[in-house]
Formats: structure tokens, C-alpha cells, sequence
């Protein structure tokens, strides 16, 4: 009977304090969740200054959206000065997928799709035409609306990505078709309200995080505005010639439609007018103008200044809701919003505002250790934020910021007839990690939302590689020197380099791109082993010389201990002279493509060594 009584003075108590421990959780969900309500889009602009041709010129506009406080302030000084560090994970995983996919994909014509179906002389809009109809009447925003991922499987395209060896993943947020592929909170056009009504990032994340594999997200919204003018054009010829494009339609001409009540400006944004020159007089269109062309749009600043803010918030929006591990922000120019190439439009602090908002928000968590990165393509030199080499490689090691190459197999939008080749994978990874860089791979999902034979043929097979020879590439640094090989001459400067792996697009003239056993790229291990790859697989009994580890080279600090070929229990016949380290090649078939010789170190240092 006492056990009874116990048990009900204990409820009794639990019911006086529920209330308060309600309001309690009531109020700190308000307090973690501040409420922003987005300004309306400007209908009229205060100024009217033309088109600004010299950026410089222009003051930056300080933005006042909201940042999270902290020690980082919203300058790029001030984030390289407080970041803590290149977080352990990024050097750890060192190969990620990038996962460019959405909507675009519909049109099987590669990247930029929505807005060159606006193009009447491009291949996407004659493939657009015949699978959807004319822009006119079918334009972008219907391929939102009636596009369904069918075959999408998060949770097996996931595995097929661990088991490859990426070990994070970049997901696209938003392209430049500016169609928000998670529940956004500050723009109707997105994946949750329009098409397929899935949070793709929710369930991308989801996936992630039962393989411990870190979670990114990209956005590539910034030049959304001037990128979409040719929606606002029409056909120059033929029997539609000079009908306005579905961009020119209002938010009242949705009335009866499946889009009534969505605004196509804040998916197409606006038509500009401007009709810029470039430094000779010459003309060009708007759109082309991230080409080597810059300025200020001079007519629009209010519209500037609240589509800079939206595009902030969108971003601020992910990180609140998603807590991603880093973030990356597409464009051509130095920084979001510079005035300059993709930049163009406006000068503002945006960028930094909201890499500083991602890093004072991660500070304050107190339960967890900082380890947030962010990505900003082509930033210069910054402790604080990583930067880019799309489709090319650092000319040396470079060790002063983090950074990544991204790198699409044939293209950043799905497109039948991509050439596949693991081969061509490998050795571009090799050549980014022995940099001291990360790679990111895009391949391509079909419109449904699969893999193709191809390119899951191709991703086994770089998994079965990884797993030999990934010692040497997960959570290494570069060594010295990058590598040495073959010298060729550089057709620009016609001064000599080391022969490498061409670079833009992955294709078939990568695959076919042929190394000798002189090539050779070098990392460096966490357990202080150098590891050796040779950009290809010797014969059975082959004498292999790697020039830059012989004792005439003094570049090893201490004596070579042991050398062996990952994946094989083979001894292997080295012997380290003055003109390197020789080895004969055993009688195996462990790899393809490429092969990894590890290099141990006595423990005690040699006379006349140098540094490089």
C-alpha cells in the first residue's frame, strides 16, 4: 500500500510542474526559432543611375538581415581571423560526391537547362520542344510542376556512394533555376509546394548520417537574376516568332491555373533592359555578362538589395533548419555579390554576413565542437573559408586554406551519352590529393532520379579501388613535392611542367589520356607513411626508379624502413641508390588503373638532408 502512495504523491507532483514546463519549452522554442518576415519585392525603384560599368565606383552595401552573434563579424578579415581551423573530418574524408541534381535533369540536356530552353538556336530548347512543347505555353515552371523523381532511393544511392569511398556528400540546395529543394521557408517555388512534394535534403541528410558521412549543401542562386533573362524573350523566327516566353507572365494570370496564387517573378525574377557594352563599345547580352564582363544594374537597387536578402535567408534558412557541416556558394567571381563576373548586379557584404552567421551559430552550441566549413568558389586566400578549382588543378601544393576541386563526369546535368571510365576518376583524384586538396565528383542522376549502368559500373569500380588503396588518400596531406614524371611543355608559356591529367569535364579524351610508369603522384599518411601512386600499373617484373626518393635527392629525412604495394602480402625487391628507389613489380593483379607503394621511415634522421 505505501508503494501506491509513493507512486501517486510523485504524479502529483509531475502534474503541478507539467504546466510550467511547457511554458518553459514554449518559450525557448521561441527564443531558438526568431520569427523574419522577408520584405516584400520592390515595386518601384528610388534611383534610376543606368548601368554601372566600373564596380569600383560603387560603395558596398552593408546588409542589416539577420546574423546570429558571435566573435565573427561579416567581413572576410574577421572570419580568416577567428576561424578555429580546417575541421579534422574534411582532410579525414577527403573524397566526396557532388550531388547536382533536380528539376534540370528533365530536359536530358545537360547544365543550364532552364534557362537555355529559352534559346531558340540550342539544342535544349529543340529537345525541350519536342518532349514538352514551347516555351511559350510550357515553359520552366510546368517542368516543375510535373516533374516526379520516380525511381529517386535515397537510402540505396546513399550506399552506392559509401561504397564507392566518397565519405561526405554535397547536395544541391538550389540551382540557378532558383527552385528550393527542401520545405523553404522564404520562397513558394520549391520542392515541398511545386512537383514532386518531397524535402529532398531531409531525406538526403537522413541517408548521410547512417554512414557517418558528412552532409553539405550548395547554392548556386546568387545570379539567378540576370542568368533567367532569356525567359523574358521570345523566338526570333518561325511560326511563334515574337511570342512572349511563359517568363513575362504575372501573378494574375495564374488565376484558374496550377500556379495560381505563385508569383513566376520570384522564379524567373525580373526583366532588367539593360543593354550593356563591354571596354571596346561593343555590345553583349545581360546574361552572358558573368563572360569577363562586370557591373552595377544601377535601374534596380531596391530590387538588388531584397533579392541579395532573400538569397541570404534561403541559405540562413538550411542552416537553421539542417545544420548542414559546410556550405558552398557558387559563382565565377571572387565573392558572392562583388560586382564583378557572376557577381554582378550589386556590391554588398552578403557573402561574409552569411558565413558569419553559419559560424557564430555553430559557436554557440556548446554541446558540440566547431567543425563547420564553408565554400566559397574562387574566394582568394582565406583561413576561414575554402575555395575551389573547378575543373582544373592548384599549379602547386597548396596548404593556406582549405579547398576542393569539383570536377562533373561529362556534365553537371544528366544528358544521355556521358562517356564513364573509373580510370579517369582515380587519377584525377590523385591529382587533387596530392595538392593537398579534396575532390568532389558530380555523376549525373537521370531525371527519375537514378544511377544509369554506366555510371554505377563506374562507381563500383572506383570503390573496389578505393578500398586497396585508400590508406594513402583518406586523412593524408600532401608530401613535398606533389609528384614527378614525364615533363611537358606548356603551350602558353612554353615552359616545361609535369605532365597531368587534363582537365574540364570528364570524358573520353580523359580516359584515353595515357601515363607511363615514370608518373607519379606522392601523399603523405597520418601514420607518416609516404605513399607513392603510379598513374599506372606496371608489368609483372617491371624495374620501376622513383626519381625524388633516392638518396641523391635529399628529400627523405630519414632512411627508407620497408617499401610495399597495398593490397598485396607480396615482398617486394627494393633498393634505394643515389638515382632513387627501384623496385620490381611482383607477379599480381591487385589494382587497376593505378597502384599505391607504401614508403616506412626509420625512426632516426640522415645527414645532408634538404628541404624542397
Amino acid at each position: 500500500m505505501s508503494e501506491y502512495f509513493d507512486r501517486m504523491r510523485r504524479i502529483s507532483a509531475n502534474l503541478f510542474f507539467l504546466p510550467l514546463l511547457l511554458l518553459t519549452n514554449s518559450c525557448s522554442a521561441q527564443k531558438r526559432s526568431p520569427a523574419y518576415t522577408l520584405p516584400p519585392m520592390p515595386v518601384k525603384e528610388t534611383k534610376q543611375l543606368g548601368f554601372i560599368s566600373d564596380p569600383s565606383t560603387f560603395p558596398e552595401v552593408k546588409m542589416d538581415f539577420p546574423m546570429a552573434p558571435g566573435p565573427f563579424e561579416p567581413n572576410w578579415q574577421s572570419i580568416d581571423k577567428n576561424y578555429p581551423g580546417e575541421p579534422a573530418w574534411w582532410r579525414d574524408a577527403k573524397f566526396g560526391v557532388f550531388i547536382h541534381w533536380g528539376p534540370q535533369a528533365a530536359g536530358k540536356s545537360g547544365d543550364w537547362y532552364a534557362r537555355r530552353l529559352y534559346e531558340q538556336d540550342l539544342d535544349a530548347y529543340k529537345n525541350h520542344v519536342k518532349s514538352f512543347g514551347h516555351p511559350s505555353e510550357f515553359g520552366y515552371k510546368d517542368v516543375l510542376h510535373q516533374w516526379n523523381p520516380s525511381q529517386w532511393d535515397p537510402a540505396k544511392l546513399v550506399q552506392a556512394y559509401y561504397d564507392a569511398g566518397f565519405r561526405y556528400a554535397l547536395v544541391v540546395g538550389v540551382h540557378h533555376d532558383n527552385y528550393d529543394l527542401w520545405n523553404s521557408r522564404y520562397h513558394p517555388w520549391n520542392s515541398v509546394q511545386v512537383g514532386p512534394k518531397k524535402d529532398f535534403l531531409a531525406r538526403w541528410k537522413k541517408e548521410l548520417n547512417k554512414h557517418n558521412m558528412r552532409f553539405g549543401v550548395a547554392f548556386h542562386h546568387e545570379y539567378t537574376w540576370w542568368w533567367y533573362q532569356t525567359a523574358f524573350g521570345s523566338d526570333s523566327a518561325g511560326p511563334k516568332a515574337g511570342v512572349p516566353y511563359d517568363g513575362n507572365l504575372t501573378l494574375a494570370d495564374g488565376k484558374g491555373k496550377w500556379w495560381q496564387g505563385l508569383d513566376p517573378k520570384l522564379l524567373y525574377t525580373i526583366p532588367l533592359g539593360y543593354k550593356p557594352v563591354d571596354s571596346t563599345g561593343k555590345p553583349y547580352k545581360l546574361h552572358l555578362i558573368a563572360h569577363g564582363y562586370q557591373g552595377i544594374f544601377g535601374n534596380h537597387l531596391d530590387y538588388a538589395k531584397w533579392y541579395a536578402t532573400q538569397w541570404a535567408m534561403r541559405i540562413e534558412d538550411v542552416i537553421d533548419q539542417y545544420d548542414p557541416d559546410f556550405i558552398y556558394t557558387d559563382g565565377n567571381s571572387t565573392q558572392p555579390f562583388s560586382g564583378y563576373k557572376s557577381g554582378s548586379g550589386i556590391k554588398c557584404d552578403a557573402g561574409p554576413r552569411v558565413v558569419a552567421h553559419f559560424y557564430n551559430k555553430a559557436m554557440a552550441n556548446k554541446h558540440k565542437p566547431f567543425d563547420k566549413l564553408s565554400i566559397v568558389k574562387f574566394l582568394p586566400t582565406n583561413r576561414g573559408a575554402g575555395t575551389t578549382f573547378e575543373g582544373r588543378y592548384s599549379p602547386t601544393i597548396k596548404t593556406d586554406q582549405p579547398w576542393m576541386a569539383d570536377m562533373a563526369v561529362g556534365d553537371w546535368f544528366y544528358q544521355p551519352g556521358f562517356y564513364y571510365d573509373a580510370g579517369m576518376v582515380v587519377r584525377a583524384l590523385l591529382e587533387h590529393v596530392s595538392r593537398d586538396g579534396n575532390l568532389t565528383l558530380c555523376v549525373s542522376l537521370t531525371p527519375e532520379g537514378a544511377m544509369d549502368e554506366g555510371s554505377a559500373a563506374m562507381l563500383k569500380a572506383i570503390g573496389a579501388w578505393m578500398k586497396i588503396n585508400g590508406e594513402g588518400i583518406y586523412g593524408s596531406k600532401a608530401w613535398k613535392i606533389l609528384g614527378e614524371g614525364e615533363q611537358v611543355i606548356n603551350s602558353k608559356t612554353k615552359e616545361s611542367k609535369l605532365k597531368t591529367l587534363p582537365g574540364g569535364k570528364l570524358g573520353k579524351q580523359h580516359a584515353d589520356f595515357t601515363f607511363s610508369t615514370k608518373d607519379f603522384r606522392f601523399t603523405q599518411g597520418k601514420n607518416g607513411a609516404i605513399y607513392a601512386y603510379c598513374l599506372t600499373v606496371p608489368q609483372p617484373g617491371e624495374v620501376i626508379t622513383i626519381k625524388s626518393f633516392g638518396s641523391a635527392a635529399k628529400l627523405l629525412e630519414r632512411k627508407i624502413r620497408s617499401v610495399s604495394l597495398l593490397g598485396s602480402k607480396e615482398q617486394l625487391q627494393w633498393e634505394q641508390v643515389p638515382e632513387g628507389l627501384t623496385i620490381t613489380y611482383p607477379n599480381v593483379n591487385t589494382s587497376r588503373f593505378a597502384v599505391a607503394f607504401k614508403i616506412d621511415l626509420e625512426s632516426s634522421p640522415v645527414t645532408g638532408y634538404r628541404s624542397p
